[in-house]
C-alpha cells in the first residue's frame, strides 16, 4: 500500500470517528443513574434540608427531585480528565438558582461527592474540597440508588 493510500485510509477513519462523537456516541459515563443525597453542607454548615433530594443523570441531562417534585434541571458537563474532576451544570429548567453552576465531583464506588457554586453563580469553580467551607459553595455527598 502506498502512502497516499494509507494516508487516504487514515483520514477516512478519522472521518468516521468524528462522524460517530458528533453524532452523539459517547461511553457511557459513571454518573449515569439515580443518587440519594445523605449529607450536605452549605459553606460549612451542615444543611438537612437537602438530604433526601434525588439526583438523577440521564444522557447529558440532570434532574434534582424531592419527594417527586422538580426542584432544578438542565444538562451538565464532566471533564474527569481534570484534577479534580469538574463538573457544570446548566440549570434552566427551574426559576430557583437559575445558570451555570460549576464544580467538582470525586466517585468512589457507590458514593459521589459534589461541591459546586449553585448558591453563589458569581463564584468560580472551586479547585479542590477543602474550598468547599467558604461562603457560596455547596457540598453534597451521594449514594447511588
Amino acid at each position: 500500500m502506498t502512502y497516499t493510500a494509507m494516508h487516504g485510509r487514515a483520514f477516512a477513519i478519522s472521518l468516521m470517528a468524528a462522524a460517530l462523537l458528533t453524532s452523539g456516541a459517547r461511553a457511557e459515563s459513571p454518573l449515569q443513574g439515580a443518587w440519594l443525597a445523605e449529607s450536605a453542607k452549605e459553606a460549612g454548615v451542615d444543611t438537612p434540608e437537602i438530604i433526601g433530594h434525588r439526583l438523577s443523570f440521564d444522557g447529558d441531562r440532570f434532574r434534582i427531585t424531592k419527594d417527586g417534585k422538580l426542584l432544578y434541571g438542565g444538562t451538565f458537563t464532566v471533564d474527569p480528565s481534570a484534577n479534580p474532576s469538574s463538573i457544570s451544570f446548566e440549570q434552566n429548567e427551574t426559576q430557583s438558582l437559575a445558570g451555570v453552576w460549576r464544580g467538582i465531583y470525586a466517585l468512589t464506588g457507590d458514593t459521589l461527592t459534589v461541591c459546586d457554586n449553585a448558591p453563589d453563580r458569581s463564584m468560580p469553580r472551586p479547585t479542590g474540597f477543602a474550598e468547599c467551607i467558604a461562603p457560596g459553595y455547596v457540598v453534597v455527598r451521594f449514594k447511588r440508588l
